[in-house]
C-alpha cells in the first residue's frame, strides 16, 4: 500500500503562506516600532494595555499570563523590567500571600497613552490602509472563527482580563 502525502491545493497553500507569514513578519514589525517610538516591546505593550483594560485596572499574575498567552516565567521577567521602570506594581493578595496582584502605575498609564498614536499609525500603516472595508471584514468575518477555535476557552485577550478582573 502506497502511502499518500497530503497536499493543499493552490488556494489552500496561498491562504496558508499569507497568514504564516504575517503572523511572523508583523509581531516583529510592530516590535520594532514600539520599540523605536516608545521604549518598549509589543509584547510589553500587550502587558500594559491589558492591565489598562482591566476592570479593577489590576490583575492576578495567572490571570494576566493567560489574557496576553504567556508562560509564567516570561511574564515575570517582563513585569520585572516594568517594576524597575516604574510602570507597574505588584503586590501580594489580601486574602493569600502567594498570589500576587500586578496594577498600572500612572507612569504606566502614562507611557501606555503616548504609545497609543504612533502604534496606531503602524498599524494602520501595514494593515488598515491596505484594505478596503469590504476586505476588513472579510478578514474579521476569516480570522474570528480561527481565534475561537484556537481558544475555545477565551482564555486570551481583553474579554478574558476584564473576567478575571470582575471575580
Amino acid at each position: 500500500m502506497t502511502y499518500r502525502v497530503p497536499r493543499m491545493d493552490d488556494l489552500e497553500s496561498k491562504a496558508w503562506l499569507a497568514l504564516v507569514w504575517t503572523s511572523e513578519l508583523l509581531p516583529a514589525a510592530l516590535d520594532a516600532q514600539l520599540q523605536s517610538d516608545s521604549d518598549m516591546t509589543h509584547f510589553e505593550f500587550m502587558v500594559l494595555s491589558t492591565l489598562r483594560q482591566a476592570e479593577k485596572g489590576s490583575l492576578r499574575v495567572k490571570d494576566l499570563a493567560s489574557a496576553v498567552n504567556s508562560t509564567m516565567p516570561r511574564l515575570s521577567r517582563v513585569l520585572g523590567k516594568l517594576a524597575d521602570r516604574d510602570l507597574i506594581e505588584r503586590s501580594t493578595g489580601a486574602s493569600d500571600g502567594r498570589v500576587v496582584d500586578v496594577r498600572l502605575t500612572k507612569e504606566g498609564r502614562r507611557e501606555l497613552v503616548r504609545a497609543v498614536p504612533a502604534h496606531i499609525e503602524t498599524v494602520r500603516r501595514l494593515v488598515i490602509d491596505e484594505l478596503t472595508r469590504d476586505q476588513l471584514q472579510a478578514l474579521a468575518d476569516a480570522l474570528e472563527p480561527l481565534v475561537e477555535r484556537l481558544d475555545p476557552q477565551r482564555r486570551v485577550g481583553f474579554a478574558a482580563a476584564a473576567r478575571a478582573s470582575a471575580d
